[in-house]
């Protein structure tokens, strides 16, 4: 492939320089281009000199990448960078990688890049497909993707995970025909839901806090060291009979629940559970809000209180606060509660929290091998008690 420059929608796509280098130096000093690209850490000077000259000019050379620098049309300073990587001739396919400079970042800029970038791609070189790839957990990523056209397919585990990430990732595909105009209305832009989500998710868990009478209690993402209390609640006999934890829980369990549900959820985006802790940070409860996947809207929640806690109103103040977090954060107009009749315990907490039991679903739920009836209730936003 030849070197070319693309000029679009305010952006001048043109080859690396060897000037470029400080500037690529100081963008992947950012924590989140470390974190979530394979660049080099630490990322030291002659690892941006390589990029800007050997990698990049080889790249184009052998036709298997086409790396670009995304720079203003007006200025020439450096936004971005965007290219194609592991270009296959014989399957007119290549993926897409691009990272935005802390600097340049609110601006569309990668948007505005990779609809550029996959135009020229159809366009000239006659691709028939392109790919996008980005560990679970990296929605800044997938949000990008999702503007320029791209459909997300799927999962696959990474050959490559990054030290402390996550083994799995998100694919997705464009294919000719699918990328909006240059100037088209952003899908997805700021405000709407998929963007205020993108940010929650993309983010560390956030900590809450509600109040039990005399008592403050943090919500705070579920930890290793909250386990031990975990075993203990599951093991309870109350908790036996109306959840479907496992019988006997034994402690892998709870390290199964946290390491291949809980954490996934969070990184997936499709559900957030906080543990309960009170003033000296010991586990009191846990609360799960889980987004059903047929409805954005919606999410239903699920809870177990510590039997040594039970009683102290700790469960319909941590409950009213993450419905609370739900409504106003993610952006949610309907959240579900369900429990198997005759469970008194857990309406009482959430009727104290706001919801309204709606009626009962007669053989609502696989119960331990049987079917049972369930109360069904829900909140809405103006309902908080």
């Amino acid at each position: 492939m030849e070197p070319v420059e693309i000029i679009e929608d305010g952006l001048l796509l043109r080859p690396w320089r060897a000037e470029d280098a400080d500037a690529v130096h100081r963008a992947c000093q950012d924590p989140d281009i470390q974190r979530w690209t394979t660049v080099p850490r630490p990322y030291l000077p002659e690892h941006a000199t390589g990029f800007v000259t050997t990698i990049s000019a080889t790249g184009w050379a052998g036709g298997t990448a086409a790396h670009f620098a995304v720079c203003d049309a007006g200025t020439g300073e450096l936004l971005a960078s965007v290219g194609l990587v592991s270009v296959d001739r014989a399957r007119d396919s290549a993926e897409v990688g691009y990272w935005t400079a802390p600097w340049a970042r609110g601006r569309g800029v990668a948007v505005r890049a990779t609809r550029a970038l996959a135009r020229w791609a159809f366009d000239t070189l006659e691709l028939l497909r392109l790919t996008w790839q980005a560990e679970i957990g990296n929605h800044a990523s997938r949000l990008v993707a999702l503007r320029t056209g791209f459909r997300i397919d799927g999962e696959l585990r990474l050959a490559h995970p990054s030290p402390g990430g996550r083994p799995e990732g998100w694919i997705g595909s464009l294919l000719p025909g699918e990328v909006a105009a240059a100037g088209d209305p952003v899908p997805y832009g700021p405000g709407t839901l998929q963007a205020r989500r993108a940010a929650v998710f993309g983010r560390p868990q956030p900590v809450l806090f509600a109040t039990a009478g005399d008592t403050e209690l943090r919500l705070r993402a579920l930890e290793e060291r909250d386990l031990a209390a975990v075993t203990r609640t599951c093991q309870d006999e109350q908790t036996i009979r109306w959840t479907t934890v496992p019988h006997p829980y034994r402690p892998e369990h709870a390290e199964g629940f946290l390491r291949d549900l809980v954490r996934p959820a969070w990184a997936r985006g499709t559900a957030a559970t906080f543990a309960v802790a009170d003033p000296d940070d010991r586990y009191v409860a846990s609360v799960d809000l889980r987004l059903l996947p047929g409805d954005p809207l919606v999410a239903d929640v699920g809870y177990l209180t510590a039997p040594h806690a039970r009683g102290r109103g700790y469960l319909p103040a941590a409950l009213a606060a993450v419905c609370a977090w739900g409504f106003t954060t993610l952006g949610l107009a309907r959240i579900e509660w369900r429990a198997n009749v005759g469970n008194t315990a857990s309406r009482r907490a959430a009727e104290k929290a706001g919801f309204t039991v709606e009626g009962t679903l007669r053989g609502g739920v696989q119960h331990r091998g049987e079917r049972q009836d369930v109360w069904i209730g829900g909140l809405l936003p103006g309902a908080l008690a």
